[in-house]
């Protein structure tokens, strides 16, 4: 399976306030949705002191970027995980991945890392076999069928 590299981004907003939720999906990732491998959602998540606008300053953003661009070139050289998601606003980045095994995302995370300082992240994790976070953000959208996937089927392959 290859993996492209194709986003697209829409604006939602938060949840208590007025603030506005940059979201940048990625799309064309059906082949990794339906290989059924990759069950696992992990939430990374950086709380950030924002400015009136609820984004980050930009020493804070280049930071996060550097992080960003070093988890994602670790989780996804041989596919442990695939990121699919970012959220900026209110406060906080967040970074959604899709992965086939929790420690080893982990043990990876742990390396890509190791090169900053203490970085102000949370972690999260569920199981998400059908991608129920990808699916609700595939709908910010709107109507372009690239984020569309079809219906999981966990059924075994014959």
């Amino acid at each position: 399976m290859k993996l492209g590299d194709v986003w697209f981004s829409a604006l939602t907003e938060a949840e208590n306030n007025d603030h506005m939720i940059i979201v940048s999906g990625r799309t064309e990732i059906e082949p990794f949705i339906q290989s059924g491998k990759f069950k696992e959602r992990v939430e990374i998540t950086w709380k950030y002191e924002p400015d009136s606008k609820g984004m980050p300053t930009e020493k804070t953003s280049e930071l996060m970027e550097e992080a960003q661009t070093a988890l994602k070139r670790a989780m996804e050289k041989d596919k442990l995980a695939i990121f699919t998601g970012i959220y900026t606003g209110d406060g906080e980045r967040t970074w959604v991945f899709y992965t086939r095994n929790i420690p080893a995302f982990g043990r990876t995370l742990n390396e890509a890392l190791a090169p900053f300082e203490t970085l102000p992240i949370t972690i999260y994790t569920e199981k998400d076999p059908e991608w129920n976070e990808y699916r609700e953000m595939c709908e910010l959208k709107g109507q372009d069928d690239d984020c569309e996937i079809d219906e999981y089927d966990d059924s075994p392959e014959e």
